[in-house]
């Protein structure tokens, strides 16, 4: 019937049938191939269906004008972002364990005075100050003025009535010549530096991927909501015009309860997409905070940039993958930070081989009589101090089995083992993670390139469907089902476009960072 109306038309069918196609073929054509805004729309009643509640009207949706870029984000997150603050405090934390280290160093001045009278009787008056000054390579520099006098003063501690100054050091001949507590703990402090650096390089390259990763999100949200508002409006658009080709008696009244049900339909899928874009927002927002600290949202009126488009979908060239494998080699954090606690366990090593040695000590002490810089009486170096005025120690300890330092050093042998371990299994994982995440970018590419033929071809099949429903040769039916494999397509092309671009993040942060993979278009 419907090639005989069309081969033989009468002019008065020809008048009413393009009165219901007069909606149809220009906007059908515009709306599939960019998005646009609802406008008001008047109210229009069906002959058919005579409930006008059931004749919804697609969502009205704010202009979304103001683009809010992917830098934009990552330069909120890195610079305002709780996390990002945080670890950004770790380096500090490192800086001050070295001065705490250094603090070690310090000299230190003491000083001490006993005395006893009693029943009116001077005992003794004991009184000794000393400046002592740690030196770097184990050696102690010392300088005071003692004096003790009275009746039953300790002979050790009598000194004429002006008192005894001196000048000496105090040496260790074995253990702790080489390495000691004190320079062992400076040094393990400046490997805490290099620890922390890659722990704040660490801590905020993961927030920074995931930041990423939940923009392609959004934009994928809202990629998706843009292409089911264009459905909704295309099924709004077409269930007008079927009811009037059914109120002029050019088509049956079940095609508008047709046409009526694929438009409810879209609707409720779009409202869905509309809820599913706002908690992506939301989401989104959790990465937002002002210089204040203060949470802070996206505005209502702001959209993100566009998904990656088949100029950005570039393949790897040939030497980029081994280059991004010998970059994540050198600046990954986690290799880093393998490395630092190497060098800690190295200075410890060398420390505790150290206490295998005896402790022996050597204490060289010159002697002038007076108060420092006021001597009773110069005397010559040669003549004096070396053949009578000094005092001098020896000290020596060892213990016998050595049970404990050898505990210790096994102990630290067995934890270099485990680091060195742990370390070549990181970097077995890194490496293969750069390239899993080049393999998924190579094959996102080729699935980018057939899905957009899908889309071609299925945006072909859905024109060619409208001619026939045009010609009176197809149903709402079936032009209804090309336009759901149309937006389905397009809908499966965003996801991997999103997906594309996540990839992109994970191959930066899999070569040592977000912003420390050069050659990686973001």
């Amino acid at each position: 019937m419907s090639q005989r109306l069309h081969l033989n038309p009468a002019p008065l069918r020809r008048q009413q049938r393009w009165a219901g196609w007069a909606l149809l073929p220009a906007l059908l054509l515009a709306l599939l191939s960019a998005p646009t805004v609802w406008g008001q729309s008047r109210a229009v009643r069906s002959p058919v269906i005579s409930a006008p509640a059931l004749v919804a009207r697609p969502i009205e949706l704010p202009d979304t004008g103001r683009v809010f870029g992917l830098n934009d984000l990552l330069t909120y997150v890195a610079l305002r972002h709780p996390v990002a603050r945080q670890a950004g405090l770790l380096p500090e934390r490192a800086l001050q364990e070295v001065r705490y280290a250094r603090g070690l160093f310090d000299p230190t001045a003491t000083s001490k005075y006993y005395g006893k009278t009693f029943k009116g009787k001077e005992y003794f008056h004991d009184w000794d100050s000393q400046l002592r000054i740690p030196v770097w390579y184990g050696l102690d520099i010392k300088a005071g003025f003692e004096r003790g006098v009275g009746t039953y003063v300790n002979p050790e501690n009598y000194t004429a009535p002006a008192g005894l100054s001196y000048v000496g050091l105090s040496v260790p001949l074995a253990q702790g010549l080489i390495i000691d507590e004190r320079r062992a703990a400076v040094r393990q402090a400046q490997a805490l530096q290099g620890l922390a650096e890659a722990e704040r390089r660490s801590a905020l390259n993961k927030l920074l991927l995931q930041a990423a990763k939940d923009y392609w999100d959004w934009t994928l949200n809202f990629r998706r909501r843009e292409l089911l508002r264009q459905n909704a409006e295309l099924a709004d658009i077409r269930f007008r015009a079927v009811r009037e080709r059914v109120r002029l008696g050019d088509l049956a009244a079940i095609d508008s309860v047709e046409a009526l049900t694929e438009l409810q339909n879209r609707l409720a899928t779009l409202s869905q997409a509309q809820v599913q874009w706002q908690n992506a927002t939301l989401q989104l927002s959790n990465y937002l905070w002002d210089e204040q600290q203060q949470p802070r949202e996206l505005p209502v009126g702001v959209r993100p940039q566009a998904l990656p488009g088949p100029t950005d979908w570039r393949s790897l060239p040939p030497d980029t993958l081994a280059a991004l494998t010998a970059l994540a080699q050198q600046i990954h954090p986690e290799l880093q930070k393998s490395r630092a606690k190497l060098a800690q366990l190295g200075i410890e090593r060398r420390l505790l081989s150290n206490k295998l040695l005896p402790k022996l000590t050597l204490d060289y002490n010159l002697l002038q009589a007076g108060q420092p810089f006021n001597p009773e009486k110069a005397a010559s170096l040669s003549g004096t101090y070396l053949q009578n005025n000094y005092k001098l120690g020896v000290s020596f300890a060892y213990p016998l089995l050595l049970r404990q330092e050898r505990a210790k050093l096994q102990l630290n042998r067995l934890k270099l083992r485990e680091t060195e371990l742990d370390l070549q299994q990181d970097s077995r994982e890194i490496q293969t993670g750069v390239r899993a995440a080049a393999n998924d970018w190579e094959a996102l590419r080729e699935q980018l390139r057939l899905q957009e033929q899908v889309v071609q071809n299925a945006g072909r099949l859905r024109n060619g469907e409208q001619i026939r429903f045009e010609n009176g040769e197809s149903s709402v039916f079936l032009i209804n089902t090309r336009e759901a494999s149309l937006v389905s397509a397009r809908v499966k092309l965003a996801e991997l476009q999103a997906k594309y671009a996540q990839t992109q993040a994970t191959l930066r942060w899999a070569a040592g960072g977000i912003d420390g993979a050069d050659g990686i278009d973001q």
